[in-house]
């Protein structure tokens, strides 16, 4: 892991990473952290850790070397074919080693699980180069792919092409990016999976007195996303102004073999850090919750680990409930109750159907969701706010002179 620590200028935090490039040369990177001084030091404590995890020095000194206009970094001229051009796979395997730098750390392990997975062998097996690569090769990709898989997981797949190739015009490797001639595929339209009132009843009963039971009630009834339902935190609750604060998330990925999770005071969004009203349901189920916490930790003692001390969402030896595990078990515990089958984070729709159902406005529901953008709202949910429907078909009968007929 690279060496770092936190330092105090103008009353903000920076993050201080100590690091050695390729040729044994000491380096220090100073990162802004953007949070004031006073109150902020165990935020601030997070962020250095995830840029310590994150940190690349290969992908550091290859943004050196771009910021400064030098030619390709040396790894890219390593990486040739025998004919001395380099093929399309190997500068996608180097250039990620760029974007490392550039990107948050799960944005890139979705980045190196692409390449490294589907899209380099694919190329690496045709043995296409760099500077001979068309648009018809990229465009037959798509078709392979589309073959085994939804046109959403393609529509990744070209984002990501097509960043690698902005990067290989810029440095002046290739004249013109090919993938921007390539027609995308369209999109399917999203149709979200909702439960109703009588089976939201059904799986609270079904979850009561499991781990599921608080991530299930928390993700129904506040539509929060799984990250943000594993990130909550004490901290977060008000007892005093029965508020619940959503803030900090928690999320997994794989990254070079091995299964991480990244604890962030971010949310997807700035609209996605929002507060909402405790009811008193959840005010005393979760004062229990608190009190069992309290008691299972005095009773394990040092065996309580001590990682996660302020999560709520944790077993009673204290270890955080993983990511994974809310989707595995919430997909058994449906299965094993004779529930209709829905993902864990269809009960963020669950919850906005709910509303809708109840007269809420979409504004609102936007607000309760965290969506950044109301059009996000609207598209998801429209199909269901009949309500508003009612409303129109009322107006429409009142202007034709017709409500109360039976025409």
């Amino acid at each position: 892991m690279i060496a770092g620590h936190l330092q105090e200028k103008n009353d903000f935090y920076y993050a201080v990473l100590n690091y050695k490039d390729s040729a044994g040369k000491r380096h220090t990177k100073w990162c802004r952290t953007g949070l004031p001084v006073k109150g902020n030091k165990k935020r601030a404590e997070a962020m250095l850790m995830e840029l310590r995890l994150s940190f690349d020095p290969e992908a550091e000194e290859a943004a050196r070397r771009l910021q400064k206009g030098e030619s390709p970094a040396p790894d890219f001229e390593s990486a040739q074919a025998e004919d001395g051009k380099l093929l399309f796979a190997d500068y996608l395997e180097q250039w990620l080693k760029v974007a490392r730098s550039t990107v948050k750390t799960i944005t890139y392990s979705g980045y190196a699980e692409e390449v490294q997975k589907r899209i380099s062998p694919w190329f690496r097996e045709k043995g296409i180069a760099l500077t001979e690569l068309q648009a018809s090769d990229i465009q037959d990709f798509y078709s392979f792919r589309l073959e085994t898989v939804k046109a959403t997981t393609v529509i990744h797949d070209h984002a990501v092409i097509h960043r690698a190739l902005k990067y290989a015009v810029k440095m002046d490797m290739i004249p013109v990016n090919p993938a921007d001639k390539v027609e995308r595929p369209r999109k399917e339209a999203f149709q979200a999976s909702f439960y109703d009132r009588n089976e939201l009843n059904r799986l609270f009963e079904a979850a009561k007195g499991t781990r599921l039971e608080i991530p299930v009630m928390l993700a129904a009834f506040y539509g929060p996303r799984r990250s943000e339902v594993l990130g909550l935190r004490w901290d977060a609750i008000d007892f005093d102004n029965d508020t619940i604060t959503i803030r900090h998330t928690v999320t997994s990925f794989n990254m070079d073999g091995k299964h991480m999770l990244i604890a962030s005071d971010t949310t997807k969004t700035k609209s996605s850090m929002r507060t909402l009203p405790l009811v008193p349901v959840f005010r005393e189920r979760l004062r229990t919750l608190k009190r069992e916490q309290t008691e299972s930790r005095r009773l394990c003692g040092r065996s309580y680990c001590p990682d996660y001390i302020g999560y709520i969402c944790v077993d009673e030896m204290g270890n955080l409930i993983q990511p994974n595990y809310i989707s595995a078990a919430f997909r058994k515990l449906l299965e094993r109750n004779g529930l209709r089958s829905i993902r864990f984070h269809d009960l963020r729709h669950s919850c906005a159907s709910m509303m809708l159902a109840n007269g809420v406005a979409m504004k609102q529901i936007q607000e309760w969701l965290g969506h950044s953008d109301f059009s996000t709202t609207a598209n998801i949910y429209a199909h269901l706010d009949y309500n508003s429907k009612l409303s129109s078909a009322e107006a429409m009968l009142a202007g034709l002179g017709l409500k109360g007929s039976e025409a």
